[in-house]
């Protein structure tokens, strides 16, 4: 009897420690009841009233490893990126995170080699073994599923905010240092955070200040609260964020580091911009999850085909790559994966970028300080004279950036930048538009890649339905394919919140160059006529990819015609070509 012997184990340990008795002691051995190991837990919380702690270190000795106390471990999306939730939570598995090649993960029994073995094959890594005690592990695995949004209500009343009053004036609140407005400050990062959004907007208008934030793609109302309010809100985030807070006629932008403000262990920086509107100053907070990795290329929505023309293309000894699409389409997190997967010993990899979202090891990054004149102009010249392999350059804003990229990548640099462009071809007119020569142009250009973000249907509740009418004849002429696709549940489920969509899929348009792209680059040709060109050399349009993934069962054709609608000409230019 293996695990009557680790209990017992337990138990000596706890009796050594001086927690139990020697009559406790034999007591809990002689039980001829069979514990298991949560009720053995269960006994010596509620009988014997040793803490949980004291239990962990008892149980780390009897078992011979490290323990690790994961009460207060935050589980997330994030959390589940290399194990299913459903197998860790079956099997009291909870990932913890990884360092370098290997997984960490917490468990109650050791000796289930079974499941050590599946978090290997699932994670595809090793496994690092940390122990934690069974309850605490399931209930930081049910943490996830059955966390309920602790809201706003005890923040409203410490504020004496009444919604439905009119006569509200700016002595009913407290200013930017007082408690409440503290505690509402972080509130909201917080309640955003746990609901898994990108950004927040604090807007304000005549009658109210509305905070909003963005799940996915789409902009959901969090509250409402009195313009009366808004002023120490503000103030209370400049102070965070390290901004000029008697300055309200100016934009500012700063960054806040929210582990320092909270003892939650959230650990986000915020990107923070304000902006003064007709209203007073609005504020929009990106949130940076520092504890996100970056994820493998094959997990951002490549295609297979452009997943290995695009590995083979990044590879190239020198050029230029170029990203683009609008803001919050996916851009920085696509450039951050393809620098992990050439990152090696002998790759020398110098970034410029505003703000520094993710830190990676083996990248020598650069924080943009335009105030005191360091602009992604002045890094591009400054990384040249540093012997890099591999430069990324955050956006090429204007003609200097753009000009001294273009030379880099004819002077043996490979280099990583983006732009805002709507698709692929007209990221060549944008760099002509800069005073960038067409024929420095392609000379240099290795790959365009557009890329938007589309929301992908819930697994859960998710429905599939044969397309009909206008639908079919869309999928035909983009495809040349007809079938059933998925379509979202109108109620949606637990899993998704309602919304019948859950977490994003990437679409792209890579544009690769080639003989005939470069003449007609050369000859100044428009954007129509490259697109056709590139079409003929099997590119896919970013509508054509969406559709594509219409098919592969990951959105609906409603999210993905919402997202880039089609363009009935090009089908007629490349069916006659």
């Amino acid at each position: 009897m293996a695990l009557a012997r680790i209990q017992a184990s337990i138990v000596k340990n706890l009796l050594k420690m001086g927690h139990l008795s020697d009559a406790q002691c034999q007591t809990i051995i002689d039980t001829e009841e069979d514990l298991s190991g949560l009720a053995l837990e269960s006994l010596l919380f509620e009988e014997y009233k040793i803490s949980p702690f004291q239990v962990l270190v008892a149980k780390a000795q009897a078992f011979d490893m490290p323990p690790i106390n994961v009460k207060h471990c935050l589980v997330n999306e994030s959390t589940f990126s290399k194990l299913e939730q459903d197998f860790c939570r079956e099997n009291s598995v909870l990932p913890l995170g990884f360092a370098g090649a290997f997984i960490i993960v917490a468990v109650s029994n050791p000796f289930d080699l079974e499941t050590i073995n599946k978090v290997k094959e699932m994670a595809g890594m090793p496994v690092s073994v940390l122990l934690g005690l069974e309850g605490a592990i399931n209930d930081a695995l049910r943490g996830d599923e059955e966390r309920q949004a602790v809201g706003f209500g005890d923040v409203v009343e410490a504020l004496g905010m009444d919604f439905s009053s009119e006569e509200d004036s700016e002595d009913d609140f407290s200013d930017e240092e007082s408690a409440p407005i503290i505690k509402l400050g972080n509130r909201i990062i917080e309640e955003a955070y746990f609901a898994g959004a990108s950004d927040i907007h604090i807007e304000p208008f005549e009658t109210e200040t509305r905070v909003r934030i963005r799940i996915d793609g789409i902009l959901k109302h969090q509250l409402s609260m009195p313009p009366a309010a808004s002023g120490p809100l503000l103030a209370r985030l400049k102070v965070m964020a390290e901004l000029d807070i008697a300055e309200k006629r100016l934009p500012q932008d700063g960054r806040i580091q929210f582990k320092q403000f909270n003892k939650k262990g959230i650990d986000v920086d915020l990107r923070v911009a304000t902006a003064p509107l007709n209203y007073g100053e609005g504020v929009v907070m990106r949130i940076l999850d520092k504890q996100k990795s970056t994820l493998p290329l094959p997990a951002l929505g490549f295609s297979e085909e452009n997943l290995s023309r695009y590995r083979e293309l990044i590879t190239r000894p020198y050029g230029m790559v170029l990203h683009c699409g609008p803001t919050g389409s996916g851009k920085s997190m696509t450039l951050y994966s393809a620098l992990n997967e050439i990152n090696k010993i002998d790759v020398c990899i110098r970034t410029a970028e505003d703000p520094i979202e993710y830190t990676l090891p083996g990248l020598l990054q650069m924080q943009m300080q335009r105030k005191i004149g360091l602009t992604f102009a002045t890094a591009l010249r400054a990384f040249l004279r540093q012997d890099p392999d591999v430069i990324l350059v955050g956006e090429i804003r204007d003609k200097e950036t753009a000009g001294i990229a273009v030379e880099a990548a004819l002077t043996g640099h490979m280099l990583f930048s983006t732009l805002h462009t709507n698709d692929a071809p007209t990221t060549i007119s944008r760099l002509t538009e800069m005073g960038v020569e067409p024929f420095m142009i392609s000379a240099s250009l290795v790959c365009v890649c557009a890329q938007r973000l589309m929301r992908r249907v819930c697994k859960s509740c998710k429905q599939v339905h044969l397309q009909t009418g206008n639908e079919a004849a869309i999928m035909q002429r983009a495809l040349g394919w007809a079938g059933k696709v998925p379509r979202a549940s109108e109620d949606g489920c637990p899993s998704c919140g309602g919304n019948g969509y859950k977490g994003r899929v990437g679409i792209h348009e890579l544009m690769a160059t080639s003989e005939e792209l470069v003449q007609a680059i050369n000859s100044e040709a428009e954007a129509s006529v490259l697109k056709r060109i590139a079409m003929r050399n099997g590119m896919k349009t970013l509508h054509q990819d969406c559709m594509l993934k219409v098919k592969e069962g990951l959105t609906t054709m409603q999210e993905a015609l919402g997202a880039v609608p089609p363009d009935m000409e090009q089908y007629e230019v490349s069916q006659g070509s």
